[in-house]
């Protein structure tokens, strides 16, 4: 089976509202296997660093601050077509226009608090899996 990664964060909303283990849960039960998982918090400079291909929009300062505000848990997923799998998953930017049983309509309040983030391609997974996680910290079936 030829496997793909993609990369997630359960965002500093999810995590108040106390929906780590639902959405790890729903994320399991959709078949992604987790190869690497981490709780932290970022603080202004890194969650800068992480969204800075954000920066001349005009949400950049606020993502930042809202990114920065409290603890996140970072992870990689592994799965045949994981990018597009998870995307659909996850659902809508905006909960309110995401399908029912989707992560968002299920945990997101709002289209700035909306509960995860997904990789949008192969590249970017790829690269924000590496933002988080040297290969050490990642499962030994995924190295």
């Amino acid at each position: 089976m030829n496997t793909i990664t993609t990369f997630t964060m359960i965002k500093p909303d999810a995590v108040r509202a106390g929906h780590i283990g639902a959405i790890l849960d729903d994320i399991i039960k959709a078949g992604f296997k987790l190869v690497a998982i981490k709780y932290m918090q970022l603080n202004q400079d890194t969650a800068g660093i992480f969204y800075q291909v954000h920066k001349e929009r005009p949400f950049f300062k606020d993502l930042v601050t809202f990114m920065s505000s409290g603890p996140i848990v970072a992870a990689v997923l592994e799965k045949e077509n994981a990018v597009e799998d998870f995307r659909k998953l996850i659902g809508a930017t905006d909960p309110s226009k995401a399908e029912p049983g989707t992560i968002r309509a299920k945990y997101a309040s709002s289209i700035q608090e909306n509960a995860v983030h997904g990789s949008d391609s192969n590249e970017n997974a790829d690269i924000e899996a590496s933002f988080f996680f040297s290969g050490l910290e990642r499962h030994p079936d995924f190295l």
